[in-house]
């Protein structure tokens, strides 16, 4: 690289890193990002911490004393009250709500209603209709006549946890787990993703500034135009990856100090325990089992696998796939910045780059779902959108040859894209005033030199 190129990337990079919307957005990424993570456990704990009463008229009479009670979910049985009579009062009472279960409950599963003057959780509703599931069942079965009966349907229940175990080629055996890979693959591709679009329409708009406000006439007359196009993508992209690299310092930061502040004994198995019967209480049913739950061993065992993921191989392919992909786009976005006058004009120009973009977003689901089926292998391999779906599959496990097929491809792509770019940039960043077509772009491609 030349040095007046270097010098184009030192200016464009320390532009933009002194720029006070860098710093607001380094500082509020993590602060975004570890608000994700702690905050809706930490809001869970919150809400469970109220205690919230549920006043039950049961016309059937058989689900009296039957629907179990949690920590901060409680049922009160009244009789000789109509839920006109509670709805006239209702608001001075300190009911949350009002259960009415009719009397043809048996006939009509559907005979239930759950009353409020507000929304009731998801959760208190599954928690009800889960109770009132088990106890309709379990009467109907009493209706055989089965001699100990309860004993029997408490030795049969059974919960079953499928651990998932992948052979590896030296033999050996890998833990995994299969949520958790999910999540990481839709992050890293869909961070992929944002990062592209956002440091590659910096590029295209950083190019159609100077070229309207005519300093690219100036910095033309001693820089050549490739290397200005050059400087310019490879500054902008050195910012991204120091905001990237900012975020993930701060955001681990961040987690972990809200971690001990807000969770400071998860470490511990009782605590993860606690924890994780907190978090769900709303939604078991079994809330005075002394053992641990099956959401707690669940909650733990995520915890566990996290120290199974490679994160140095995660954060390599995403560092990779970031450059690759947005070496790519950069210089297709720069070379619609040097093709108009105005963002206004870019429209024209910027579907064809977007839509391979959306794409890869709409086939990441799936790519996420399937792994290894064709369509996820066939969009890992096309370098327009092998950065976003090969990022998805990677914690699942790639092989090899993949890996390698589809970043030789997106490098020899990105080559060409660049040059491509650059013969369309050193003709369109001197032209003003002009309507500029795809007929025109190809006469730019196809001059000499």
């Amino acid at each position: 690289m030349t040095s007046k190129s270097s010098i184009v990337i030192a200016r464009e990079y320390l532009t933009r890193v002194r720029k006070k919307s860098f710093i607001i957005m380094t500082i509020i990424g993590p602060l975004l990002f570890a608000a994700v993570i702690i905050g809706p456990a930490w809001f869970a704990t919150l809400e469970d911490r109220e205690v919230r009463v549920i006043a039950v008229i049961d016309s059937s009479r058989l689900f009296i004393g039957q629907i179990p009670e949690t920590d901060y979910l409680k049922f009160e049985y009244l009789q000789n009250t109509t839920v006109d009579e509670l709805r006239e009062n209702f608001d001075e009472t300190n009911y949350y709500a009002v259960l009415y279960i009719a009397h043809i409950i048996t006939s009509t599963p559907s005979a239930v209603q759950l009353m409020s003057d507000r929304q009731p959780s998801l959760n208190i509703r599954m928690h009800i209709a889960n109770a009132i599931e088990k106890e309709l069942e379990r009467q109907k079965l009493a209706a055989f006549d089965i001699e100990d009966l309860d004993r029997i349907l408490e030795s049969v229940r059974t919960t079953v946890n499928i651990r998932t175990i992948i052979w590896q080629d030296d033999g050996g055996e890998r833990e995994s787990f299969s949520e958790l890979a999910m999540i990481v693959g839709y992050v890293g591709g869909f961070l992929i993703y944002f990062f592209i679009f956002l440091f590659g329409a910096q590029v295209m708009r950083g190019v159609i500034e100077e070229k309207s406000s005519r300093v690219v006439e100036i910095i033309v007359s001693s820089v050549r135009p490739f290397q200005l196009m050059l400087g310019k993508i490879v500054g902008i992209g050195m910012v991204g990856l120091t905001q990237f690299l900012l975020w993930v310092v701060l955001s681990v930061v961040l987690v972990v100090a809200a971690q001990q502040i807000f969770f400071p004994d998860i470490g511990t198995p009782s605590s993860e325990t606690v924890v994780a019967e907190d978090l769900f209480s709303s939604s078991t049913l079994q809330q005075s089992q002394p053992i641990e739950s099956e959401q707690a061993g669940r909650f733990r065992e995520m915890f566990a696998s996290v120290s199974a993921i490679n994160f140095g191989v995660m954060l390599f392919s995403f560092l990779f796939y970031f450059l690759g992909g947005y070496l790519l786009y950069a210089s297709l976005f720069a070379a619609i910045g040097s093709a108009v006058d105005n963002e206004t004009d870019t429209q024209q120009f910027m579907l064809p780059i977007t839509i391979p973009l959306i794409i890869s977003i709409i086939v990441m689901m799936n790519a996420i779902m399937n792994p290894y089926g064709p369509i996820a292998f066939w969009f890992s391999v096309i370098p327009f959108t092998s950065p976003i779906i090969m990022m998805a599959r990677i914690p699942f496990g790639v092989p090899l040859w993949e890996v390698a097929l589809s970043a030789g491809l997106l490098v020899a792509t990105f080559i060409f894209t660049t040059w491509l770019a650059g013969k369309i940039y050193r003709t369109g960043i001197l032209m003003y005033g002009k309507k500029v077509n795809y007929r025109e772009l190809w006469k730019w491609i196809r001059y000499p030199g």
